[in-house]
């Protein structure tokens, strides 16, 4: 497959990064024999169309994040020394409405600029690397985005695939590496040209997370193995400095093949002299590493390599200086310093810098639209919705989620094979804080609903899967679950807290339709990455369905999304479980939920609990500050002190049950799908109806045309014969069959 290059990346690449000669050296010797260059390498990550400083899910400005901050800090930085290089990690295209917008409502056609590429090419970005998120939209999406950038982009392990077990033939997708020729000037002023090797680096787990957009069509090969085999081939053919963007965050466990977060070992390839890293929304160096295998917090080194991570959309930039000296002809890293500046003061709350008017003004038109876009109207709720305590009882923000997607898998499901199995739904809370910081909950008032609600209830462009599993298969998956917690020693009158923050609360899967209560006594089953670390532990208690007992053979239909069902092995666990897979996103299909109720009550049914433990326990939940409004509300739980990072801690009563399971309570109103009417005789058989055509409007899905004029979306793409039923877009002519 042949992804799309400029005439001048093209030549980039044939004559910069694949020459075999290295250009000379305008040589300036210092007094003191040896020339000393100061380089300053800079790093964005993880922006996630973050390109205004704009929060659009609760529909207001933020002085928190935003490239149109991060903007300000690159100029500031770039004054400060005379050699600097800036790079993006990835994680660009993908991750808020805007990104949503320019995807599917009114779809980036080729020849147009991404948004992010419209702020970015103000910016001169010397190269960016690919994210995992950059697939998320297919390969035919990204391929047209990436046309837009200025800038070179590079990935090393991505690979077409070609259906052989010969690796020797393979053929990179992109660009492997780079050697970027940059003029630098020494301490005394004299110019020299620095040949600058740039490789990056992508998650193998692509193909898993993204398998309807990629299998069949490339392969991903190891990290940490990619690096040792082209690092060498970069040092051969002139590379005086190797920088290495990996999508890969740090994690201090044993290596393992096609490992996700690969740092650690990626930093121990020879030849490589700094390490621009993201994909985990952290920040290095941070005291949060202090201990870690390798880390030298002082110096911002990992195994003696400079190595810096810049947080997430934009809230840091990511600094690199390097110390180089040339002794015998060679240029070598004689002493480097990484940190990161910060957009936010977040102790003081208050702003370290303004936004960059020309990154406001160059997407001003592409912010508009996604207003007025996500200001539309979907229904009303008769209820608040929040997602302060999704972490510790069953939770609305989640339950409207999963309503929503056993009603559509079921419908999915009519007249197949798998109509009487029972569909069960599983949903996680993808805002509960953590890492992303006390504001960082879902909040919805009473009252109307529009889209940007539903994109605040459901983040990201998944589309729904259905899975087929078993009752004992439905029981591990909910133990890794369960890894959301510590465990909570019941003897113990000491402060316990009781969520794990190094697991994510988007792997915090509830599974709606059974009822179940969780152990926190006993230890966690298995690791966050799913690693089997207490093989006789049971956290889940009580697991039934309909009011009794779960069978282990017992059949069950799950809805969740491609994500999981692509990348779980506990949803998924011989990779064969997918029995729907939708091109409908999730979001959209809690759109139409909500606008076929048109007043949803968003009360949880209650279906699972914590598990009573006693009165003695002293165990602590952190939250939102908005929480503490509902100290009175929930009798079991009760407001305590603010914590330093701006978190409401609030204790629990575990005396007992939090709340108890209620395997009768009904469910929030389900749609009533319409009973046929009875047949009339007619006299005559009637003339066959013409085909009907429909024009595409912007925010329709080929789910809700269906709905509209009576078919399926299946029905549709085929008579249509579209390539891709996800992407439509306004003006084009869907013909309706007759019926």
């Amino acid at each position: 497959m042949q992804l799309y290059q400029s005439k001048w990346k093209r030549t980039l690449f044939a004559v910069i990064s694949f020459s075999l000669v290295s250009l000379p050296y305008s040589v300036a010797a210092e007094a003191d024999g040896e020339t000393t260059v100061q380089l300053r390498i800079m790093e964005t990550s993880d922006i996630h169309v973050n390109v205004m400083n704009y929060d659009y899910f609760s529909d207001k400005s933020t002085d928190e994040y935003g490239l149109a901050k991060t903007a300000t800090l690159i100029k500031q930085t770039r004054q400060e020394s005379p050699n600097s290089l800036l790079f993006d990690n990835g994680d660009l295209i993908q991750g808020n409405p805007l990104g949503d917008y320019i995807a599917t409502i009114d779809p980036l056609q080729q020849g147009e600029t991404h948004p992010v590429y419209k702020a970015m090419n103000l910016l001169d970005y010397d190269a960016g690397n690919l994210g995992n998120h950059e697939f998320n939209y297919g390969l035919e999406y990204l391929n047209t985005a990436l046309a837009g950038a200025d800038f070179p982009y590079v990935n090393s392990n991505i690979y077409v695939y070609d259906g052989d077990a010969d690796e020797t033939n393979d053929k990179n997708l992109f660009t492997p590496y780079l050697l970027l020729d940059k003029e630098v000037k020494d301490s005394t002023g004299a110019a020299h040209t620095l040949k600058v090797g740039v490789i990056g680096f992508v998650p193998p787990q692509i193909t898993q997370w993204d398998k309807a957009h990629l299998e069949g069509k490339v392969v991903v090969k190891d990290i940490v193995a990619t690096a040792n085999k082209y690092v060498p081939e970069m040092k051969a053919k002139g590379a005086d400095i190797v920088i290495a963007i990996p999508h890969s965050g740090f994690e201090d466990i044993p290596q393992t093949p096609l490992m996700e977060n690969s740092v650690l070992y990626l930093s121990k390839v020879s030849g490589i002299d700094a390490i621009l890293f993201g994909h985990a929304h952290k920040v290095f160096p941070d005291k949060s590493f202090e201990g870690k295998t390798g880390v030298d917090l002082t110096k911002g080194t990992i195994n003696g390599v400079a190595a810096v991570e810049p947080g997430f959309w934009g809230n840091n930039l990511g600094i690199i200086d390097l110390t180089l000296q040339q002794k015998d002809g060679k240029w070598v890293v004689a002493d480097s310093k990484s940190s990161v500046k910060p957009i936010f003061d977040t102790v003081n709350k208050t702003p370290l810098v303004d936004a960059d008017p020309a990154i406001v003004e160059a997407v001003k038109d592409d912010h508009q639209h996604t207003l007025d876009y996500i200001r539309g109207p979907v229904g009303q709720t008769t209820a608040p919705i929040n997602s302060w305590f999704a972490l510790v009882q069953d939770d609305p923000s989640i339950q409207i989620v999963t309503n929503a997607q056993k009603w559509y898998v079921e419908k999915q499901l009519q007249g197949t094979e798998y109509e009487n199995i029972p569909v069960l739904s599983a949903g996680a809370p993808f805002k509960a804080g953590g890492r992303q910081g006390p504001n960082y909950y879902t909040n919805i008032d009473k009252g109307d609903i529009a889209i940007k609600n539903v994109a605040d209830l459901y983040l990201y462009s998944n589309t729904v899967n259905a899975v087929l599993v078993i009752g004992a298969e439905i029981k591990e998956w909910l133990e890794w679950s369960a890894g959301q917690f510590n465990q909570i020693d019941p003897a113990s009158t000491a402060k316990q807290d009781l969520v794990n923050y190094d697991f994510p609360t988007y792997n915090f899967d509830v599974i709606d339709g059974i009822t179940y209560q969780i152990d926190v006594t006993k230890p966690a089953k298995y690791e966050a990455n799913g690693t089997l670390k207490n093989e006789g532990s049971s956290r889940i208690v009580g697991l039934q369905f309909e009011g009794k007992p779960i069978k282990a053979d017992q059949k069950f239909v799950v809805a969740s999304n491609n994500y999981r069902a692509s990348s779980s092995k506990f949803a998924n666990p011989d990779g064969k479980r997918i029995i729907l897979a939708s091109p409908d996103e999730n979001r959209q299909v809690v759109i139409d939920y909500i606008r076929s109720n048109k007043t949803i009550n968003p009360s949880a049914d209650g279906n699972w609990s914590l598990a009573p433990i006693n009165d003695k326990v002293n165990v602590t939940y952190k939250t939102s500050p908005d929480a503490k409004s509902m100290d009175e509300a929930l009798k079991w739980l009760t407001y305590t002190a603010t914590t330093e990072d701006g978190y409401a801690e609030f204790k629990l009563d575990l005396k007992a049950a939090t709340t108890s399971t209620k395997p009768e309570q009904p469910k929030p109103e389900q749609p009533k799908p319409e009973q046929p009417k009875p047949e009339q005789p007619k006299p005559e058989a009637p003339k066959p109806a013409p085909d009907v055509t429909y024009i595409v409007k912007s925010g329709d899905t080929l789910y809700w045309i269906a709905i509209k004029h009576g078919t399926t979306w299946q029905k549709l793409a085929s008579y249509n014969k579209l390539a891709n039923p996800n992407l439509i877009y306004p003006g084009q002519k869907i013909k309706i069959p007759a019926k």
